[in-house]
């Protein structure tokens, strides 16, 4: 590309011969040198006009083109550099008020762009990294989360580190436990670079260290907190049916309790389907069953149990540390126009307006049930255990937009939509504006 230059050529007069006298080229001087100033002012401030993305904002401006990135894989290609990279600016006393509620309030607009992209977090997944396969619009991170009366502070890692120095960390939950834990990841790693220090075979629990910090981040994997089972055909197929054991826990985590300081507790969406529920060594329920002489119960009813299980377990643990245990809510799913496997989609480029989304009952009951039980727990807690509730139901419910939909790249599953998961960078990462001001305020 040429670069725009300058027109420029000898001094004004040096054309003139010798045989003029000094007079005559002090008036030419006096004469052209305003010009000259004059044409020098215009062509800088019409370059200024013409290469500044923000003429009138002297500030860096929001959104920086880049050169696309270098393939990886066939047609595969690394984020768009046009997001934008800015840092949270770092309060110099990140002082969370009291009495002000978090979860209740609007999305506003915000034009600092993503926090991070793959150039500053090689850790996103293949299948959470929307612009990689294709997503173009951009304006769904535009966006911030501002509550009633008062700020929610951006995400700040040093101000975080300085929370969890020498700690540990653990996400407990399904795939969308996992989500929230990758956008931690990623927001941390502007601060430090994390390393791997684990990964199971199926890759879902990890292990991930800052040794700058002494900070262990671990995701341990569990459908339903409590311990369960497949039925399964011939030992090999799925019979679509699981049996929940509601007095005995998931031991995929519940053996780590004693080495955890932070637990980020959540687990719903694995509920959504037939399961049937034993409690002392007896069928109590059945979810999606319609079996004579058996119970039907709702979902809603077998999460709180399920939850109400860990959480008694966490109060009670003797050999634990002084933990503080985090309720994640549920997140909302945005299918449009049919279901994941019937042709649902989820487009939107933008928040919703609440009264647009339909998402059933289910969300708002499930997640009542959620935080009762965080409330009865919190009643009864024992000396060295605190609880927090990380609320996001109804913040979640308005952002349609957020979601991987048709770009998360599983080329089994072409055509699919997956609105149940979030693209990293995201409205997923306000979870941790959120856990932030909650561990501040239970610090």
């Amino acid at each position: 590309m040429v670069q725009p230059a300058l027109e420029g050529g000898a001094p004004p007069g040096s054309h003139l011969h010798g045989k003029r006298d000094k007079q005559t080229l002090n008036i030419v001087m006096s004469k052209a040198l305003p010009c000259l100033l004059s044409t020098f002012a215009i062509t800088t401030i019409f370059t200024f006009f013409l290469y500044s993305p923000d003429p009138f904002n002297l500030t860096p401006p929001p959104k920086q083109t880049q050169k696309q990135q270098q393939q990886r894989g066939d047609d595969h290609h690394l984020l768009d550099q046009t997001i934008s990279l800015k840092p949270p600016p770092s309060p110099p006393n990140l002082k969370v008020e009291e009495n002000c509620e978090l979860f209740k309030g609007r999305w506003v607009p915000d034009h600092e762009g993503a926090r991070y992209n793959n150039w500053s977090c090689p850790t996103i997944p293949d299948s959470k990294n929307c612009f990689r396969h294709g997503r173009k619009d951009k304006d769904f991170l535009n966006w911030r989360w501002k509550p009633d009366g008062c700020v929610l502070q951006k995400f700040d890692p040093k101000e975080f580190f300085g929370i969890v120095r020498g700690k540990t960390m653990a996400f407990v939950g399904d795939s969308v436990a996992r989500n929230h834990f990758e956008s931690l990841l990623c927001l941390l790693s502007q601060e430090e670079a994390p390393v791997e220090a684990y990964k199971d075979a199926d890759d879902r629990n990890r292990i991930w260290h800052f040794p700058q910090h002494d900070f262990i981040l671990k995701v341990i994997w569990t459908k339903f907190l409590v311990a369960g089972e497949e039925r399964m055909i011939n030992s090999t197929t799925s019979a679509g049916i699981h049996d929940l054991y509601l007095d005995r826990l998931d031991e995929n985590w519940a053996r780590d309790l004693h080495a955890l300081d932070y637990v980020i507790i959540s687990g719903v969406h694995w509920f959504f389907r037939a399961i049937y529920l034993h409690q002392d060594s007896k069928v109590v329920g059945c979810i999606y069953c319609n079996e004579p002489n058996v119970t039907n119960w709702d979902v809603k009813v077998a999460v709180k149990m399920a939850l109400r299980a860990a959480l008694d377990r966490i109060n009670n643990c003797k050999e634990c540390k002084k933990t503080v245990v985090v309720v994640r809510t549920f997140s909302p799913s945005h299918f449009e126009n049919g279901l994941w496997n019937t042709g649902g989609t989820c487009n939107r480029t933008g928040p919703a307006r609440e009264l647009e989304i339909d998402s059933g009952r289910d969300v708002y009951e499930v997640r009542d049930k959620q935080v009762e039980e965080f409330q009865r727990v919190r009643k009864k807690v024992k000396k060295g255990k605190k609880f927090g509730v990380l609320d996001i139901t109804r913040v979640m419910r308005v952002r349609p937009d957020g979601h991987p939909g048709l770009f998360w790249g599983n080329q089994w599953m072409k055509g699919y939509s997956d609105c149940v998961h979030w693209c990293l960078p995201g409205p997923i990462d306000v979870w941790n504006d959120f856990l932030q001001a909650i561990l501040t305020r239970l610090r």
